[in-house]
């Protein structure tokens, strides 16, 4: 064959989620970025030519009604109006939604819907047990508001997950009627040869033709080099955070997967001066949240203790709290204990939060002395069933610590209606505007929901250093940037209330 008749085969497009309107900011600073600051950013992201822009869901809705003062549903209506031409996309946690416990059925029909309604494209569905049964309601919800149904498998280490595990449960959310998979390593745990693994596993069995997105944290700074292998496994689309917007407990720089797939036969499609004016844009605003941001650059001990970021953070404030802010080795230590007594749940929200709580106690009062309500519930099945068996010791001291029984079924089948209630109660509230989405929040966050609606008509509120307080440490004059009085955002007993303090 000539030269000239050799055949140039075009690279395979791998499609992109951009992350910094969601994920980024919530695992770099606590979710705490202000929607004034990122819609100037909004047009370069329209027109980046971003397979997704992940933008809504996770923390972000607590967050808003929490220390924002901002409408969850106005921030998604806002996001609609100014990208256009970009799928949208969220974090539904199943069958919790964005609360922390289990909801009704018609709730969860009803939240879907509404946010269809108000632009969401695609829904990207998980449980923290990866349970199915506790993703399927959610998913048949979306795929009746015709929208693209995300299943998503959360992945962790352990001696119950095994590569053939989770390609079989990949079949199963095919089965639901998953338009793609979703493969979730949310504590930066995956490695090269298992994504290869994983995502050649999935297309080998189930067809080529299924569309597999893979989402990495960076905080082992091993991720990117799986971004690739899991691309040339038939990964379809990765996920990554502008650069100003990356690493640490955050994502892969989108830059970085740009340059990475260059003359590789492979490419992003993606606008690199677009790119770069998001990257400057983020750039300018990060530093007013650096009283929010995570320390933690790069932390290999996750692949032994397999504790997200956000995890640690939150176990050494409640160690703080008790003034034992020294035993935090004791705790790491006690954490994969309790995952294993658990039957190795993936550890992310709320299963993270519940594990982490459970070791600390442990810590501090003797192995399962006291146990939290919520493990309790794990041991006994209310989250859903476990990957592997569950220490059948433990479950029997949180039967008799609770009183409760140990159930097999899908947990929301012991549900009783609850809609109905929930427009009664929220109804009686102060500035309470008689939408469904106003019920919605009500519903999965009874306790904020009602100082929300009181305080809502004040606007929204930014909680970053405003460009005074910036220009003041910069020139080193630090007691300006606190001059007035600070105001915080206080829960006690599951009603929030603000405190204001003048310094010192």
């Amino acid at each position: 064959m000539s030269p000239r008749e050799i055949e140039v085969s075009e690279p395979r497009e791998i499609g992109v989620t951009e992350l910094v309107l969601r994920d980024a900011h919530q695992s770099l600073f606590a979710t705490r970025m202000a929607m004034e600051d990122m819609v100037d950013a909004c047009a370069d992201i329209d027109a980046a030519g971003y397979w997704s822009v992940e933008c809504w869901g996770g923390a972000t809705y607590d967050s808003c009604i929490r220390f924002l003062n901002e409408d969850p549903w106005e921030r998604l209506r806002t996001f609609r109006t100014l990208m256009p031409n970009t799928r949208l996309q969220m974090l539904l946690r199943g069958q919790n939604l964005l609360g922390y416990r289990h909801y009704n059925d018609e709730v969860v029909d009803r939240f879907v819907e509404k946010s269809a309604e108000n632009g969401m494209d695609v829904f990207r569905v998980f449980d923290a047990m990866n349970d199915p049964r506790n993703i399927e309601h959610a998913m048949a919800a979306v795929k009746k508001a015709g929208k693209h149904a995300q299943g998503t498998i959360c992945y962790t280490i352990s001696p119950a997950h095994t590569t053939e595990g989770y390609v079989k449960l990949a079949g199963q959310l095919l089965d639901m009627g998953a338009d793609s998979i979703a493969f979730k390593d949310m504590a930066a745990l995956l490695k090269p040869q298992p994504a290869y693994d994983i995502v050649k596993g999935i297309k080998d069995t189930y067809g080529t033709d299924v569309q597999i997105n893979v989402h990495c944290h960076s905080t082992t700074g091993v991720t990117l080099v799986s971004l690739m292998k899991a691309i040339e496994a038939g990964a379809d689309v990765v996920d990554a955070a502008i650069s100003s917007m990356s690493l640490g407990p955050g994502h892969n720089p989108t830059e970085s997967v740009v340059e990475m797939l260059e003359n590789t036969g492979y490419t992003s499609g993606l606008d690199m001066d677009r790119l770069l004016k998001i990257r400057d844009h983020f750039r300018d605003i990060r530093p007013k949240y650096r009283n929010f941001e995570s320390k933690t650059l790069v932390d290999t001990n996750i692949f032994s203790s397999q504790i997200p970021g956000g995890m640690l953070s939150n176990m050494e404030s409640q160690l703080r709290a008790q003034g034992a802010e020294d035993r935090i080795d004791e705790v790491m230590a006690e954490v994969p204990k309790v995952k294993e007594a658990a039957g190795y749940p993936p550890l992310v929200t709320p299963s993270s939060q519940i594990v982490g709580t459970q070791a600390v106690f442990n810590v501090l009062m003797g192995p399962y002395k006291r146990m939290t309500g919520e493990f309790a519930d794990l041991m006994l099945g209310y989250y859903g069933a476990s990957p592997a068996e569950r220490d059948a010791d433990i479950a029997k001291l949180a039967a008799e610590q609770t009183g409760k029984k140990l159930i097999t079924c899908r947990p929301a089948d012991l549900l009783e209606p609850e809609w109905d209630k929930q427009v009664e109660e929220a109804s009686k509230l102060p500035g309470f505007n008689g939408t469904d989405e106003d019920v919605l929040t009500y519903a999965l966050f009874p306790g904020v929901a009602p100082t929300f609606f009181e305080h809502r008509s004040e606007g929204p509120k930014n909680v970053g250093l405003s460009e005074a307080q910036l220009k003041a440490e910069a020139e080193g004059t630090t007691s300006a940037a606190v001059s007035g009085p600070i105001s915080y955002s206080v829960t006690v007993g599951g009603t929030s209330h603000e405190v204001t303090v003048e310094p010192a």
